[in-house]
């Protein structure tokens, strides 16, 4: 049984006080859940955050990384960095970084590798567009980011891997793909696994919902056979919210 990991991305909010605020309300509330709760925060909060969190069931991220170690790589943050302060996680090619960033499936895959080089866990976005979702082509475009985004690295490290499922028309727009439609895609991505991995690796993959997921859509998403959890934006800024997201069963 594959466990429920809900992940906050706090995006480019959140100042080191407030992150240390917002973690000292949220640890109570999720103190007795069995989900796995991660707060992926800007760099200037995780310190902070790492600190507050410690000794308690809430796991900390980074957004992004380098895949090189170091350099002459302006305003970058290499994944040695981010292992020498003790981060877990790290979020790897989410939307927003492809869009604005010129993020690459290839960029993403030096990434990945880049990551389990320096024992961080990485959380891989993909995703489609609207015009891609119209034009019929979700489960084309998600599996060929998933191939991609993968490729090269062993079954062990595929296994490790969180892969967050975000269709790009549904983040912070208030819609939702139904939790059939984010199933069924979740369930391609899955297969691709099988096809290129095998039956048992594919099983281990946790792979999350992500697009406008919030506490009175947590529970029908989340108790779709292959959702594992989701990638939480907007509704992760507000403790309360978010705790009743990571204890959708309750």
């Amino acid at each position: 049984m594959r466990r429920k990991v809900i992940a906050g991305n706090w995006k480019m909010n959140m100042l080191p006080n407030e992150a240390i605020r917002f973690i000292e309300e949220l640890v109570p509330l999720v103190k007795d859940t069995k989900n796995e709760v991660i707060l992926c925060v800007p760099y200037t909060d995780l310190f902070y955050a790492l600190l507050t969190a410690q000794n308690t069931n809430i796991k900390i991220g980074a957004q992004n990384m380098h895949f090189e170690e170091s350099g002459a790589y302006t305003g970058e943050v290499s994944g040695k960095m981010l292992k020498s302060i003790h981060v877990e996680y790290v979020m790897i090619g989410h939307s927003e970084r492809r869009q604005y960033f010129n993020e690459t499936d290839e960029t993403v895959n030096k990434k990945i590798k880049a990551a389990f080089q320096y024992g961080l866990k990485p959380i891989v976005c993909v995703g489609e567009t609207l015009e891609q979702r119209e034009a019929g082509k979700t489960e084309e475009i998600i599996t060929k980011q998933t191939e991609l985004a993968l490729k090269g690295l062993t079954e062990e490290q595929v296994k490790n891997t969180i892969i967050a499922y975000e269709p790009i028309w549904a983040i912070g727009t208030g819609k939702t793909a139904t939790k059939e439609d984010a199933n069924n895609s979740i369930k391609a991505i899955r297969n691709k696994i099988v096809e290129i991995y095998g039956q048992m690796v594919a099983d281990e993959v946790i792979i999350q919902y992500g697009g406008s997921v919030k506490s009175t859509n947590a529970k029908e998403l989340f108790e779709m056979s292959d959702i594992d959890g989701g990638l939480v934006g907007g509704a992760s800024l507000k403790a309360e919210e978010f705790s009743k997201i990571v204890k959708f069963e309750k």
